[in-house]
């Protein structure tokens, strides 16, 4: 392998298919704001457990992990491993502040089902 081939397979594998929109990275902004951090990304990952079967999980991460595939949205960054990556890909994450409901949702193409809660998918 030359090092261009490398270049270009390491540029390749370092991003996700994983958006953020631009309500949701608002948001994220504001947080990190009020926690005075700028060294913080938003991590995005997925987890066996739940009643369906996996669950999501979204916190703020400092570190870097090998493997770790990461993209920029308006200055705020999202991390999502490799091994959740594919359960990931083509998701959608937003924002919602109404009355009913507050807090980041994700639409996920790739969720077969999700248990009545809403916390977990298969």
């Amino acid at each position: 392998m030359t090092v261009n081939e490398t270049e270009q397979t390491s540029a390749e594998t370092k991003t996700h298919g994983v958006l953020l929109t631009d309500v949701a990275a608002g948001k994220v902004k504001s947080l990190l704001e009020q926690e005075g951090r700028d060294d913080l990304r938003l991590r995005i990952a997925v987890q066996p457990g739940g009643c369906s079967g996996l669950v999501y999980q979204l916190y703020f991460d400092e570190r870097s992990l090998d493997g770790d595939l990461v993209r920029d949205f308006d200055g705020v960054g999202v991390v999502v491993d490799r091994m959740s990556s594919p359960y990931l890909e083509g998701a959608s994450i937003d924002f919602a502040d109404t009355i009913e409901k507050q807090g980041f949702t994700i639409d996920n193409p790739n969720a077969a089902g999700s248990c009545a809660c809403g916390d977990s998918f298969h």
